[in-house]
């Protein structure tokens, strides 16, 4: 006998049975089979064999068998395109199905198979039942449409079903005025630049008609849609939020917090004098308040998002603060968020309230809570100044628990109190001392190392401390390290007799001892600042600090009003714009907050008009230099790329001189060695933290700018300089210029031939630089340059190209290919160019601007022996996008209020102060206010050469 009957059996198998019962002539049977096949599928079992036999199911009247059949069809199609044929048929009959729920079902179920053999049968059908006569099928229709364009947009588009969505919002039925706007949202989101949701006044009304009668779901959807209108004036503002407020009192959360964004979104517009806007404020804190009493991980949502609103508006909720009061059983998320927007409320009113309650957590047990109270004291301390006296000596009591980690957070947060009040609190120095053996942690360990550097001369055994420090040098973090080292410095330069040993000790361990690149630069620094100069050193070390600010944390202008229009989506819980976390570029459209309009402004002078709203505008912040040649190294001299600008490569170049030293040459200064005999400490307050360096002068060198020739149309044009000399280039000369006219930049090229040889196959391009110049077509010289022969080109340029900060700020530098060799060379534009045509402010805005810019970012300076009065001086800078918010006569001189803006968006606000001389020339002061100080020097270069030529 063989072993073959191992190898036969009687039984079929499960796929053979269900195909039996799947063609049985019992309806019973067959469905029970179907059953059996979703729930193989659902457990994740293969049963794609089964297709032909599931798809001959569909010809039924039972409704619940063909919700099966189309649920596997679902699942299959895209696995089984050519079988999934088969069952358009049955799409098309069902779409003419006397029963809506399966005409609906058939619509639904053709929308969810992704196959395009597929899509263009669908077509006819979905066509009918956009315009059936049930309203439940021409709701689930509008939102096949989204899924459609998804799988191929071109054939909507071609077909017409966009024009027939946008009639549907017309429809009388709210809900499929929901679904018609949730799907050209949909479709919206995935085409940023097409207009399909173009909504006017008479559409605004239709959708706020069907808002009353809408699902929740459906609400949301319009409330949303609503949010990305921006009203003609503010009255339509007004009348929107009206309509809108009701919502607000919803159960849904959802559209409780859509309903906050519309209404906060138009508040924008409204006057602050208006009676409804104060009525609006009262409406919009109870709905917030009643979101804190759901469900923990509700609560959270509702605290980020009220953490954003109280930024923008901490009116709304400032009598409200007993709701932010943490419950023992909160669970910590909800806790710390409570917090954070407690110490936002905080204000002189309720602060005996807020420190009461911030003390009692503070003897909690949960060690993260616990810290976080102990720092919120001290943010208190610094927010409300009243309050300052009161916080420290209640910090003090929690010292004297001797609870390690809160003595550790309260010497942390006592750094700062001391940087924000100076003199005031010092007497609590010696009970600081105390603790110095119990401090473990770096961030205490660097702070507490800071207060004796920084009043050593009011501790004795300042330098025992330090010394005590010092024992374990290596064994500290870098941090710890750091702050040592500059507290030796300081200690040295207070009491320099007594501490030269610990002094040299600290260096040596810092340079010679230390593997830390920071570490070593900051010791070199020091060391050699010492030896060469120190009252230099003194005038460095122990600068006078700047004071700290109040809200450190506070979240940036422009994100915070991107944020706002966020509200309700995952972009309002991280606190990122949506393009930090949506990967690729669908989706992502960058939103702000409408301008208030012209009814709300004041027609006051600056100097008198309310302080009304902050700056609506942030500067992009220049990302600093990390090489001064960076992608010249890698030179990929194809067409220029004009798409968005590449993400800055954060990898520092090597030190390579491409150049080699022709930057130097041409900029006529050689760099002098750290330690040479010219060093000169910048006062503090003069040099921006985030700039490296001081500012490169040579800009009037290069540009010959006293011979400069003004044109009629945009703004003023230097004359052609020579860039790259003959004789540093084999042969080629290059002269240039920059120009702005009508909005676009261009860089002026005159090309010269003084080989022996032709010249052919130009390329251009720019190294990262400030502003992202980039060329925005390649060079083109039509035909060989001949020998003697001078070409005239004009290259248009754009401002999308990769960004790193240059020394000077306005440098940019030059490869220039041809058949003989690449040629680099480094030029200096003027700022001018940079100047965009919308940078004009309101008067609001400028004050409220000026006001907001902290002091020490203003800069002046005079301008001697301008030729032009007020008059002429206004219209000038005007032809450059300098333009005048507002003017006025004090004492016989004319004042001028100035805003302009560069292309990333940085202002600059000036004062321009006119003073006549004598009868033919005046004398300008010129104060500047900037975000980024550093390139206010640039400005006034710009301002002079303007005015002057």
């Amino acid at each position: 006998m063989t072993d073959s009957k191992y190898f036969t059996t009687t039984k079929k198998g499960e796929i053979f049975e269900l195909k039996a019962e799947l063609n049985s002539d019992k309806k019973e049977k067959k469905k029970e089979a179907v059953k059996k096949v979703i729930a193989s599928m659902t457990v994740g079992k293969d049963v794609s064999a089964l297709f032909p036999d599931v798809v001959n199911c569909m010809q039924t009247d039972n409704l619940e068998l063909k919700k099966l059949v189309y649920l596997y069809l679902m699942n299959y199609a895209k696995s089984q395109p050519d079988m999934a044929i088969m069952a358009v048929n049955t799409f098309v009959k069902d779409c003419e199905d006397p029963n809506p729920l399966i005409r609906a079902l058939a619509v639904r179920t053709m929308g969810c198979i992704r196959v395009d053999k597929i899509t263009e049968y669908l077509c006819e059908p979905l066509r009918k039942c956009l315009k059936d006569e049930d309203p439940y099928v021409r709701k689930t229709a509008a939102v096949c449409v989204a899924k459609l364009h998804d799988i191929n947009a071109q054939l909507v588009e071609d077909q017409g079903f966009l024009d027939t969505l946008k009639d549907l919002i017309s429809d009388s039925n709210p809900m499929v005025v929901a679904n018609a706007v949730a799907a050209l949202s949909e479709i919206a989101e995935s085409h940023p630049s097409s207009n399909l949701l173009d909504l006017n006044p008479q559409s605004i009304n239709k959708l706020l008609t069907a808002l009353n009668e809408c699902t929740e779901w459906g609400q949301i959807f319009i409330l949303d849609c609503l949010a990305n209108y921006t009203p003609k004036d503010d009255r339509e503002a007004q009348s929107i939020c009206e309509r809108v407020t009701p919502r607000l009192s919803h159960a849904n959360s959802a559209v409780v917090l859509s309903a906050v964004k519309v209404l906060m979104k138009f508040m924008e517009m409204l006057s602050k004098d208006l009676d409804y806007y104060g009525t609006l404020l009262k409406k919009l804190a109870p709905p917030l308040v009643t979101l804190l009493s759901a469900e923990p991980e509700l609560q959270y949502v509702a605290l980020r998002n009220i953490n954003l609103i109280v930024q923008k508006r901490p009116e709304i909720l400032k009598h409200e603060m007993k709701v932010f009061f943490v419950k023992y059983n909160d669970p910590i998320y909800v806790k710390l968020e409570k917090l954070d927007i407690m110490i936002r409320l905080a204000s002189q009113a309720n602060i005996a309230q807020v420190l009461a309650e911030l003390k009692e957590y503070a003897t909690e047990v949960d060690v993260d809570f616990v810290r976080k109270a102990v720092r919120a004291i001290g943010r208190c301390a610094i927010k409300v100044e009243q309050s300052a006296e009161r916080c420290v000596s209640t910090l003090l009591d929690l010292i004297q628990t001797k609870v390690n980690y809160v003595v550790q957070e309260a010497i942390v947060v006592i750094k700062d109190i001391f940087r924000k009040y100076p003199n005031k609190y010092e007497s609590v120095i010696a009970t600081l001392c105390e603790n110095l053996d119990s401090l473990d942690e770096p961030e205490a360990r660097a702070a507490m190392i800071w207060i004796v550097g920084e009043y050593a001369e009011r501790i004795d055994n300042a330098d025992e401390l330090l010394e005590s420090f010092l024992e374990g040098f290596h064994d500290e973090s870098t941090q710890v390290q750091l702050q040592l080292l500059t507290a030796i410095v300081k200690l040295f330069l207070k009491k320099p007799t007594e501490t030269q040993e610990l002094v040299q000790q600290v260096l040596s361990l810092a340079t010679q001892d230390s593997d830390n690149p920071d570490l070593r630069d900051r010791g070199y620094i020091y060391w050699r600042l010492l030896s060469t100069d120190p009252v230099a050193a003194k005038e460095v070390v122990l600068a006078e600090k700047p004071l700290i600010s109040e809200e450190t944390d506070l979240i940036e202008p422009t994100l915070l009003d991107e944020l706002i229009c966020y509200i309700g989506t995952l972009a309002s819980v991280y606190h990122k714009p949506p393009s930090a976390f949506v990967e690729g570029g669908r989706g992502v459209v960058h939103k702000s907050l409408p301008p208030r309009t012209a009814s709300s402004e004041s027609t006051e002078s600056p100097e008198t008009a309310p302080a009304g709203a902050p700056s609506s505008e942030q500067p992009d912040v220049i990302p600093t230099q990390g090489d001064l040649l960076g992608d010249l190294l890698n030179l990929d001299l194809g067409p220029p790329v004009s798409g968005p600008p590449l993400a800055t490569s954060s990898v520092q170049m090597g030190a390579v001189d491409l150049l080699g030293g022709g930057l130097d040459s041409l900029m006529g200064d050689e760099p002098e060695g750290i330690g040479g005999p010219n060093f000169v400490a910048p006062p503090a307050a003069a040099v921006p933290a985030n700039l490296g360096a001081s500012m490169g002068s040579g800009l009037s060198d290069l540009f010959d700018l006293t011979s400069g020739v003004g044109t009629l149309s945009g703004s003023y044009v230097a004359p052609k300089a020579v860039w790259l000399p003959a004789m540093k280039a084999k042969g080629l000369e290059i002269s240039g210029t920059f120009t702005r006219q009508v909005g676009s930049i261009s860089m002026d090229l005159q090309l010269t031939n003084k080989a022996l040889q032709v010249m052919t196959d130009f390329a251009i391009q720019f190294n990262r630089n400030s502003f992202g110049l980039a060329p925005a077509a390649p060079l083109q010289v039509h035909a060989p340059l001949s020998p003697n022969q001078t070409v005239e080109i004009s290259l248009p340029l754009n401002t999308v190209g990769s960004v790193m900060k240059m020394e000077p700020l306005n440098n940019l530098q030059v490869a220039v290919k041809n058949n003989i060799d690449v040629f680099y060379f480094s030029t200096l534009y003027p700022l001018h160019i940079l100047f965009v045509e919308d940078g004009k402010m309101d008067r609001q805005m400028f004050l409220a601007t000026w006001k907001d810019i902290p002091n020490e970012n203003e800069a002046q300076f005079q301008i001697r022996d301008c030729p032009l009065n007020a008059e002429a001086v206004s219209s000038r800078l005007q032809s450059s996008n300098i333009f005048t918010v507002a003017k006025r006569n004090v004492e016989g001189q004319d004042m001028l209020y100035q805003s302009l803006k560069l292309t990333n968006g940085i202002w600059v606000l000036a004062e321009l102060r006119i003073q006549p001389s004598n009868p033919s020339f005046t004398d300008l002061e010129l104060s500047l206010k900037c975000r980024a100080p550093e390139v206010s020097q640039h400005v006034y270069q710009a301002y002079e050469t303007i005015l002057k030529n």
